[in-house]
């Protein structure tokens, strides 16, 4: 990967939507040859997806809270209905196997306190778990999702 290529990605995780030829003329490149690169970036699977980044607030789900949860269990049993719980809730947005005290913790966007106890009864009733603790974010100081790029090869 050289610096066309990461000037490539930084300008499509600034804004995916943009068309070709702006995007070419951003990294100085030809609309052909920027289209082989970024073409190239996903056949590597560096290029995931594209998608529209959607504002929670105006969709009413104003309440982000991160769920501790410990279990007991870890079986393959056990992980497979957790997993199938973690993916049928929408609201649960990402889900991460964490070493220490904590088993997992998950992401969730709910649109309150109330709504954050209706997906709470939903996931113990699909898996059984030892101890969940939420934390709820009060203020969003950084939030991206954009990767840095210094260490890409």
């Amino acid at each position: 990967m050289d610096n066309k290529d990461r000037r490539i990605l930084a300008e499509l995780q600034n804004d995916a939507g943009q068309s070709i030829e702006e995007l070419a003329a951003k990294v100085h490149l030809s609309r052909n040859a920027c289209w082989r690169r970024i073409k190239a970036l996903e056949e590597r699977g560096i290029i995931r997806a594209r998608v529209a980044l959607l504002d929670p607030d105006k969709l009413n789900l104003g309440l982000t809270a991160f769920i501790a949860i410990r279990t007991a269990q870890h079986d393959q049993a056990w992980l497979d209905r957790f997993s199938a719980a973690v993916r049928d809730i929408p609201e649960i947005t990402g889900a991460f196997r964490t070493t220490g005290e904590t088993d997992y913790v998950l992401h969730a966007a709910v649109p309150d306190i109330a709504g954050y106890d209706r997906l709470y009864k939903r996931l113990i009733a699909k898996v059984p778990l030892t101890d969940v603790s939420a934390f709820f974010v009060m203020e969003k100081v950084k939030e991206t999702t954009a990767l840095p790029l210094d260490f890409a090869e």
